[in-house]
Parts: C-alpha cells; structure tokens; sequence
C-alpha cells in the first residue's frame, strides 16, 4: 500500500456498519495489538460486540513495520511480549469476575468495565503467515487469518497451522479465515474448502465507487461467484 491510501479505523467503520446490518459478522482485519493500549481497547471491543448483538471477531497481530511502532514508542523487540499480555488482560477485563492482570508491560486491579461483550468467549483471530504466527495463533487464539493467500499458498499455511496445533495439543482445530488473491470461482471456493479453510473474506479492489462495491457483493454472493468483471481483479 501507498502512505497515502486511506484506511479508516476499524473500530469507527464497523460500530457504522453495525448500525445499519442485522446479520453479517463484523470483523477487525487486523488490528495492531501492541500499539493499542489495552484496557481502552478491551471496552471499545466490549461496547462494539454489544451494539452489534454479538457479532463481533477481534483480529489482531502484533506488527512488523518498526517505523509505525517506533513512532508511538513501541520497541520493536517487545512487540511480542507485548501482545500477549495485552490479550491476557484483555480477556481478564472482558471474562473475569473480579478482572486483573500484573505483567511487565500492563499492571492493574481493582477495575472493572461494563457492558462485558455479549459474547463469551469473544472470539479472537490471530494474523501472520510465519511459523511463529501459527504458534501463537495455536496457543492464544481461536482462529487464524490469512491474507490474499493463493490455494497452493494456503495449503502451505493449513498445514503448518495444523502441525503448531498438534505441538500445542489443542483440542479444537483454530477456524481458518483466508483472503483469496484473484478472481474467485466456484471451483476455487471449492478448492480452498478442500484444504481446510472455512471462511473465505473476499476484499474489494480500492477506489470503487459505490455503485461498483455494491455490484462487487453481488458477484461474491452464493449463487453468483465468478461473475465479478476481470478489470477489478
């Protein structure tokens, strides 16, 4: 992406889209965890997943661009260390009864916050395509997600998904999320339901306009996949 290509804030576009949608899952995409402070993003999320009626997945990754870290005075080296205290205490202030976290780098009790998310557990979704992202995704998430990954790309991810799974001995598969690159077909949608992925986030190419977004959902819907113009792909 350019610097200069805008991206609203998830968190601000899909308390939008919640408003004025009954059904469709609402997910972050992802969000950067380290560069986020905790307890203010643990009631966001909360206040998010209520207001939608429980729709909510809470993607997350913990960064890799040292510039943007570096520029809200995050050490690179700690980013990861980091995220997983920041999703411990996050999931102790969204699931505890008396919620509390003492770590290196989020220290609190006594505190509380309400609404709780309507969901228990809210489910959180873990992004990176490295061996050590599937390991953490094994260890703390309840799913994965993949971006613009090919059939021959996401055979490579489900498999070392599935190996990290084993060493952590899980007893629920993570649910695989992935964004195909490409035009879709029928026969890719079957394809990547064949490797193990179970929910496919098609993504619009940028600066459509609406009557072009709204012509590309439809081409994406059941029923019609592999009518979306060539041009936008």
């Amino acid at each position: 992406m350019d610097p200069d290509d805008p991206i609203l804030d998830p968190i601000v576009a899909l308390s939008n889209i919640a408003a004025a949608t009954k059904n469709v899952r609402l997910g972050t995409g992802i969000i950067i965890l380290p560069q986020r402070n905790p307890v203010v993003l643990a009631k966001q999320l909360a206040s998010l997943d209520v207001i939608s009626g429980g729709r909510l997945i809470f993607g997350m990754g913990v960064g890799y661009l040292e510039p943007e870290l570096r520029a809200i005075g995050v050490p690179v080296d700690d980013r990861i260390a980091m995220s997983h205290e920041y999703l411990a205490a996050m999931r102790s202030l969204w699931h505890d009864t008396t919620p509390q976290y003492h770590g290196k780098f989020v220290d609190f009790a006594g505190v509380d916050a309400f609404p709780r998310p309507a969901q228990h557990p809210l489910p959180v979704v873990m992004g990176g395509h490295t061996v050590a992202a599937h390991r953490r995704a094994a260890q703390r998430a309840d799913g994965w997600y993949g971006f613009w990954q090919s059939e021959d790309q996401a055979t490579s991810q489900v498999k070392s998904l599935r190996a990290q799974e084993a060493r952590a001995k899980r007893k629920q598969p993570l649910h695989v999320s992935i964004s195909p690159n490409g035009r879709l077909s029928k026969e890719r949608v079957e394809r990547y339901a064949e490797l193990g992925v179970d929910r496919l986030i098609v993504v619009p190419p940028p600066k459509l306009s609406i009557e072009q977004l709204e012509e590309f959902v439809e081409a994406n819907a059941p029923g019609n996949v592999g009518a979306t113009p060539a041009a936008w792909m």
